[in-house]
């Protein structure tokens, strides 16, 4: 892609600048490439370059990219869109990382797939009902769930703020979901993306995910089916 090894220079360089703002160690901050509505080809371009990995929003999506990226040695590719639990045994084959894990019921079906998976919680935290997410107050339970799990491996929690063209709006959600992180002892946590990435790394990030910034704006998408 035209530009891109320059747009993940500038990306690295913010994640840097954040880092050092917050004192922290920019290696530890993941730079999760989102690369859904784009083609096959943008991972191989990204790969190119050094990135491992990838986030995707659609499990029908990434099936058809799959045969083409398979071969890519140490590729890691993260399920970031809503998962519906009659999907979960595809996902579970495509992916190696679910961070949408937001009910007891998925988190079986994805167990039920006899695959390792690293998986997140998803939080919901806002009241946009356009968003997926467990209640704050049942993480206690879904985090149970998980690990009464063998085959899933539990990593953290991911939320999906409102969004905003201002980057400090958010703040107060990934404040949040840290908080809540550290109350139950979990260490991840997936928050930012090409807009804001920043105020989440101050805010304790350690999984950025960021697909305009890289690859510039998405072509309209066809499918009107958010879940797919």
């Amino acid at each position: 892609m035209d530009g891109l090894a320059e747009r993940l220079t500038a990306v690295r360089a913010r994640i840097e600048r954040a880092s050092e703002r917050a004192r922290r160690d920019p290696a530890r901050i993941l730079l999760l490439a989102v690369t859904k509505i784009f083609p096959a080809e943008a991972i191989q371009d990204a790969y190119a370059l050094g990135l491992r990995e990838f986030g995707e929003n659609y499990v029908q999506e990434f099936e058809g990219k799959a045969p083409a990226v398979s071969g890519l040695a140490g590729a890691r590719f993260h399920l970031i869109g809503h998962l519906q639990s009659n999907k979960a045994a595809k996902a579970a084959e495509l992916f190696q990382v679910v961070q949408t894990v937001d009910s007891a019921k998925l988190a079986r079906r994805l167990n039920e797939a006899g695959r390792a998976l690293d998986v997140m919680l998803e939080v919901k935290l806002s009241e946009e009902e356009s968003k997926s997410g467990a209640d704050p107050g049942g993480v206690p339970a879904l985090i149970e769930a998980v690990r009464a799990c063998p085959n899933l491996r539990l990593r953290g929690l991911m939320t999906m703020p409102p969004w905003s063209e201002d980057p400090e709006a958010p703040r107060g959600f990934f404040r949040s979901l840290r908080e809540l992180a550290e109350t139950h002892g979990l260490a991840e946590l997936s928050m930012g993306m090409s807009n804001d990435l920043e105020t989440a790394i101050e805010e304790g990030s350690t999984c950025v995910r960021v697909g305009t910034a890289l690859f510039g704006k998405r072509r309209k998408q066809l499918a009107t089916d958010e879940h797919r």
